[in-house]
């Protein structure tokens, strides 16, 4: 408990302390330093990511790093065990990237402006117009050189065990033409489990897949492309 408890106090005070730096993101913004801003935003991002992992106890392996390739942008498609795979993500894939994320992350103060400058897409898996609309953003996103991290679960797994893949998510592959790269995370889901905000040491293994490569044929259906990728994860559960 007294870790849960001393994890939630830095979680926020780290965030109050970013914000001078929130501040420089947004003037360099503003001044159309585009290059500046995402070095810094993606330096930030990674360090107090790893400082939350870190006060966490968690411990994280990672295999096959050397299958995201160096040039262009990428789609990881990952497996969601948990709420800390997202600063997992960050912190130990060394490639920039952004989420496709649930819309009601929208709401937490300071995250949402970070997550804005990342370049985050965030979806409303209630409204169907709005989720269009997301994907097409997030195909603009990644044809600007820019990689996006979905979860095409839709929501964490209470168990471990890999759920159905919802196939809209891939059609950012699709559509913008960049290699899918599968990424299996393994015991996140301990850290916290669904359910509950007590915070417990684990052990993490992040598998990364070769890259699938997507041809003209998957450019209108996106069926079998999710099932590659999804066989692809649950191989390394």
């Amino acid at each position: 408990m007294l870790r849960t408890i001393v994890w939630f106090i830095y979680f926020w005070v780290s965030l109050v302390l970013l914000l001078p730096s929130l501040l420089r993101v947004k003037i360099l913004d503003k001044s159309g330093n585009i290059a500046k801003r995402d070095e810094v935003v993606n330096r930030k991002v990674k360090k107090w990511a790893k400082s939350v992992l870190v006060l966490s106890g968690c411990e994280v392996n990672v295999i096959g790093e050397e299958n995201v390739p160096e040039d262009g942008s990428v789609l990881f498609v990952s497996n969601h065990q948990g709420n800390f795979d997202i600063p997992i993500l960050l912190t130990y894939i060394q490639k920039p990237k952004a989420f496709l994320a649930k819309s009601e992350l929208k709401k937490l103060p300071m995250i949402n402006k970070w997550m804005k400058y990342l370049n985050c897409i965030f979806l409303d898996r209630k409204n169907p117009r709005e989720s269009i609309k997301a994907i097409n953003n997030g195909v603009e996103i990644l044809k600007e050189g820019y990689s996006l991290v979905v979860f095409p679960e839709g929501t964490r797994s209470k168990d471990g065990k890999l759920g159905e893949f919802k196939s809209g998510s891939l059609k950012l592959a699709t559509k913008s033409g960049v290699p899918i790269v599968p990424v299996t995370i393994k015991g996140s889901n301990k850290i916290m489990e669904k359910g509950s905000l007590i915070i417990r040491p684990a052990k993490v293994e992040i598998i990364i897949s070769p890259p699938i490569e997507v041809n003209d044929n998957q450019s209108k259906d996106t069926k079998e492309l999710t099932e590659v990728a999804r066989k692809a994860i649950c191989e390394n559960l």
